[in-house]
Protein backbone atom coordinates (compact mmCIF):
# COMPACT_ATOMS: atom_id res chain seq x y z
CA UNK A 1 0.00 0.00 0.00
CA UNK A 2 3.09 1.94 -0.81
CA UNK A 3 1.87 6.01 -1.56
CA UNK A 4 -1.72 5.22 -0.80
CA UNK A 5 -3.37 5.62 2.49
CA UNK A 6 -5.53 7.90 4.18
CA UNK A 7 -2.16 10.05 5.47
CA UNK A 8 -1.53 10.40 1.46
CA UNK A 9 -4.70 11.68 0.44
CA UNK A 10 -4.63 14.24 3.26
CA UNK A 11 -0.91 16.11 3.67
CA UNK A 12 -1.61 17.55 0.46
CA UNK A 13 -4.19 20.07 1.76
CA UNK A 14 -3.17 19.85 5.21
CA UNK A 15 -0.04 21.83 4.86
CA UNK A 16 -1.64 25.20 3.71
CA UNK A 17 -3.83 25.14 6.77
CA UNK A 18 -1.03 24.35 9.30
CA UNK A 19 0.67 26.78 8.12
CA UNK A 20 -1.22 29.50 8.97
CA UNK A 21 -0.65 29.12 12.57
CA UNK A 22 -3.52 31.88 13.83
CA UNK A 23 -6.20 30.32 11.76
CA UNK A 24 -5.24 26.60 13.58
CA UNK A 25 -4.93 27.81 16.89
CA UNK A 26 -8.66 29.29 16.01
CA UNK A 27 -9.86 25.95 15.54
CA UNK A 28 -8.16 23.96 18.50
CA UNK A 29 -9.26 26.79 20.84
CA UNK A 30 -12.74 25.55 19.62
CA UNK A 31 -12.16 22.17 19.72
CA UNK A 32 -10.95 22.99 23.79
CA UNK A 33 -14.28 24.99 24.60
CA UNK A 34 -16.40 21.81 22.85
CA UNK A 35 -14.57 19.14 25.28
CA UNK A 36 -13.95 21.10 28.53
CA UNK A 37 -18.11 22.12 27.86
CA UNK A 38 -19.25 18.84 27.65
CA UNK A 39 -16.78 16.85 30.13
CA UNK A 40 -15.33 19.98 32.60
CA UNK A 41 -12.22 22.32 32.26
CA UNK A 42 -10.05 18.85 34.51
CA UNK A 43 -8.25 17.14 31.91
CA UNK A 44 -7.10 14.68 34.12
CA UNK A 45 -10.84 13.62 34.20
CA UNK A 46 -11.73 14.24 30.61
CA UNK A 47 -9.93 12.40 28.11
CA UNK A 48 -11.34 14.53 25.18
CA UNK A 49 -10.37 17.82 26.94
CA UNK A 50 -6.83 15.91 27.58
CA UNK A 51 -6.47 15.18 24.11
CA UNK A 52 -7.17 18.52 22.70
CA UNK A 53 -4.79 20.62 24.96
CA UNK A 54 -2.18 17.52 23.53
CA UNK A 55 -2.91 18.24 19.97
CA UNK A 56 -2.83 22.36 20.58
CA UNK A 57 0.87 21.89 22.42
CA UNK A 58 2.14 20.16 19.57
CA UNK A 59 1.72 23.14 17.78
CA UNK A 60 2.76 25.68 20.09
CA UNK A 61 -0.31 27.14 21.21
CA UNK A 62 0.03 29.47 24.22
CA UNK A 63 -0.50 28.46 27.68
CA UNK A 64 -2.72 31.59 27.77
CA UNK A 65 -4.75 30.65 24.55
CA UNK A 66 -5.73 27.11 25.98
CA UNK A 67 -6.25 28.06 29.61
CA UNK A 68 -8.74 31.37 27.77
CA UNK A 69 -10.67 28.30 25.94
CA UNK A 70 -10.92 25.98 28.93
CA UNK A 71 -12.68 28.74 30.72
CA UNK A 72 -14.95 29.82 27.86
CA UNK A 73 -16.39 26.03 27.88
CA UNK A 74 -16.59 26.15 31.43
CA UNK A 75 -18.56 29.48 31.77
CA UNK A 76 -15.90 30.93 33.58
CA UNK A 77 -15.22 33.50 30.54
CA UNK A 78 -17.77 34.42 28.06
CA UNK A 79 -17.85 32.83 24.38
CA UNK A 80 -18.43 29.19 25.38
CA UNK A 81 -21.76 29.31 22.96
CA UNK A 82 -20.07 26.90 20.74
CA UNK A 83 -21.28 23.35 18.99
CA UNK A 84 -20.54 20.56 17.25
CA UNK A 85 -22.24 19.94 13.74
CA UNK A 86 -21.83 17.23 11.36
CA UNK A 87 -22.34 18.62 7.75
CA UNK A 88 -22.76 15.88 4.19
CA UNK A 89 -22.33 16.39 0.82
CA UNK A 90 -21.01 15.86 -3.11
CA UNK A 91 -17.87 16.62 -4.62
CA UNK A 92 -17.75 17.37 -8.22
CA UNK A 93 -18.23 13.55 -9.52
CA UNK A 94 -20.48 12.50 -6.83
CA UNK A 95 -17.45 12.16 -4.62
CA UNK A 96 -18.89 11.63 -0.58
CA UNK A 97 -17.46 14.37 1.27
CA UNK A 98 -18.14 14.91 4.99
CA UNK A 99 -16.84 18.05 7.55
CA UNK A 100 -16.58 17.71 11.21
CA UNK A 101 -17.74 21.54 12.38
CA UNK A 102 -17.62 23.51 15.45
CA UNK A 103 -19.32 26.70 15.29
CA UNK A 104 -21.08 29.83 17.31
CA UNK A 105 -23.51 30.47 14.50
CA UNK A 106 -24.78 27.41 12.66
CA UNK A 107 -26.80 29.59 10.08
CA UNK A 108 -23.55 31.95 8.50
CA UNK A 109 -21.67 28.39 9.16
CA UNK A 110 -24.32 26.55 7.02
CA UNK A 111 -24.40 29.20 4.18
CA UNK A 112 -20.56 29.76 4.19
CA UNK A 113 -19.87 25.87 3.31
CA UNK A 114 -23.28 25.54 1.10
CA UNK A 115 -20.97 28.00 -0.69
CA UNK A 116 -17.57 26.18 -0.39
CA UNK A 117 -19.54 23.16 -2.06
CA UNK A 118 -21.35 25.55 -4.69
CA UNK A 119 -18.31 27.69 -6.08
CA UNK A 120 -16.06 23.79 -6.38
CA UNK A 121 -19.34 22.37 -8.29
CA UNK A 122 -20.25 20.11 -5.32
CA UNK A 123 -23.21 20.17 -3.56
CA UNK A 124 -24.31 20.25 0.41
CA UNK A 125 -25.92 17.01 1.02
CA UNK A 126 -28.94 16.11 3.83
CA UNK A 127 -27.91 14.05 7.27
CA UNK A 128 -27.10 10.35 6.43
CA UNK A 129 -26.51 10.98 3.17
CA UNK A 130 -22.74 9.55 3.08
CA UNK A 131 -22.06 9.01 6.36
CA UNK A 132 -22.68 5.50 5.62
CA UNK A 133 -19.52 5.63 4.13
CA UNK A 134 -17.03 6.38 6.89
CA UNK A 135 -15.78 5.25 10.26
CA UNK A 136 -14.18 7.28 12.58
CA UNK A 137 -10.43 6.04 12.97
CA UNK A 138 -6.91 7.68 15.02
CA UNK A 139 -4.45 8.08 12.31
CA UNK A 140 -0.75 8.68 13.25
CA UNK A 141 2.10 9.17 11.18
CA UNK A 142 5.91 8.35 12.04
CA UNK A 143 8.99 9.13 10.18
CA UNK A 144 11.12 6.06 9.20
CA UNK A 145 14.17 7.72 10.04
CA UNK A 146 13.28 7.72 13.74
CA UNK A 147 12.16 4.45 14.55
CA UNK A 148 12.33 0.93 13.25
CA UNK A 149 9.09 -0.97 12.35
CA UNK A 150 9.29 -3.50 14.70
CA UNK A 151 9.83 -0.74 17.89
CA UNK A 152 7.19 0.88 16.59
CA UNK A 153 4.76 -2.14 16.38
CA UNK A 154 5.39 -3.43 19.56
CA UNK A 155 4.05 0.40 21.31
CA UNK A 156 1.26 0.37 19.04
CA UNK A 157 -0.17 -3.19 19.28
CA UNK A 158 0.61 -3.34 23.04
CA UNK A 159 -1.20 -0.13 23.05
CA UNK A 160 -4.64 -0.24 21.08
CA UNK A 161 -3.97 0.36 17.40
CA UNK A 162 -5.44 -2.24 15.01
CA UNK A 163 -3.10 -1.48 12.28
CA UNK A 164 0.46 -0.43 11.01
CA UNK A 165 1.32 0.29 7.22
CA UNK A 166 4.77 1.14 5.68
CA UNK A 167 4.40 3.67 3.35
CA UNK A 168 7.31 5.29 1.25
CA UNK A 169 8.91 7.61 3.72
CA UNK A 170 6.51 7.19 6.75
CA UNK A 171 4.79 4.14 8.69
CA UNK A 172 0.99 4.97 9.24
CA UNK A 173 -0.72 3.59 12.78
CA UNK A 174 -4.48 3.49 12.63
CA UNK A 175 -6.62 3.00 16.01
CA UNK A 176 -10.02 3.16 17.44
CA UNK A 177 -11.17 7.05 18.40
CA UNK A 178 -11.70 5.38 22.24
CA UNK A 179 -7.51 4.34 22.42
CA UNK A 180 -6.36 7.56 20.82
CA UNK A 181 -5.29 9.24 23.75
CA UNK A 182 -3.61 6.19 25.25
CA UNK A 183 -1.77 5.94 22.12
CA UNK A 184 -0.79 9.32 22.08
CA UNK A 185 0.87 9.27 25.68
CA UNK A 186 2.53 5.61 24.40
CA UNK A 187 4.27 7.08 21.89
CA UNK A 188 5.42 10.46 24.09
CA UNK A 189 6.96 8.13 26.75
CA UNK A 190 8.32 5.75 24.32
CA UNK A 191 9.39 9.60 22.69
CA UNK A 192 8.51 8.26 19.33
CA UNK A 193 7.24 11.88 17.53
CA UNK A 194 4.85 11.76 14.86
CA UNK A 195 4.66 13.89 12.08
CA UNK A 196 0.53 14.03 11.75
CA UNK A 197 -2.06 12.62 13.88
CA UNK A 198 -5.83 13.45 14.02
CA UNK A 199 -8.89 11.34 14.58
CA UNK A 200 -10.38 11.46 11.41
CA UNK A 201 -13.61 9.56 9.42
CA UNK A 202 -12.18 6.79 6.78
CA UNK A 203 -13.67 5.68 4.09
CA UNK A 204 -14.71 2.12 3.78
CA UNK A 205 -14.66 2.19 -0.24
CA UNK A 206 -12.65 4.50 -2.75
CA UNK A 207 -13.11 5.48 -5.73
CA UNK A 208 -10.43 7.19 -8.34
CA UNK A 209 -11.38 10.00 -10.46
CA UNK A 210 -9.13 11.49 -13.72
CA UNK A 211 -7.21 14.25 -13.52
CA UNK A 212 -9.24 17.26 -14.13
CA UNK A 213 -12.31 15.97 -11.64
CA UNK A 214 -8.95 15.50 -9.01
CA UNK A 215 -8.05 19.16 -9.13
CA UNK A 216 -11.37 20.01 -8.60
CA UNK A 217 -12.08 17.99 -5.76
CA UNK A 218 -8.53 18.88 -4.00
CA UNK A 219 -10.14 22.53 -4.75
CA UNK A 220 -13.15 21.86 -2.51
CA UNK A 221 -11.54 20.13 0.39
CA UNK A 222 -8.82 22.78 0.65
CA UNK A 223 -11.62 25.42 0.84
CA UNK A 224 -13.78 23.31 3.41
CA UNK A 225 -10.38 23.23 5.24
CA UNK A 226 -9.53 26.47 5.38
CA UNK A 227 -12.78 27.62 6.82
CA UNK A 228 -12.55 28.70 10.68
CA UNK A 229 -15.32 26.58 11.87
CA UNK A 230 -14.05 23.31 9.84
CA UNK A 231 -12.13 21.23 12.07
CA UNK A 232 -11.41 18.11 9.94
CA UNK A 233 -12.72 17.21 6.39
CA UNK A 234 -12.97 13.42 4.80
CA UNK A 235 -13.51 12.44 1.25
CA UNK A 236 -13.96 9.14 -0.48
CA UNK A 237 -12.00 9.88 -3.11
CA UNK A 238 -8.61 8.27 -3.74
CA UNK A 239 -6.13 10.20 -5.56
CA UNK A 240 -3.07 8.72 -7.18
CA UNK A 241 0.66 9.72 -6.78
CA UNK A 242 0.72 11.62 -9.76
CA UNK A 243 -2.24 13.81 -8.78
CA UNK A 244 -0.66 13.88 -5.03
CA UNK A 245 2.36 15.17 -6.84
CA UNK A 246 0.86 17.90 -8.89
CA UNK A 247 -1.10 19.15 -6.00
CA UNK A 248 2.79 19.42 -4.05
Amino acid sequence: MAGHSQYSNIKHRKAAVDSKRSKLWGKLAKAIIVAAKLGGGDPDGNPRLRTAIIDAKAVSMPKDNIERAIKKGTGELEGGDVEEMLYEGYGPGGVAVMCDITTDNRNRTAGEVRMIFDKAGGQLGKTNCVAYLFERRGIFVVARTIVSLDALMEVAIENGAEDVTELDEQYEVSCAPEVYLGLTEAFEVAKISCEHKEITRVPSTTVEVDNEMAKSIAKLLAGLDDHDDVQSVSSNVQFTDDQLADMA
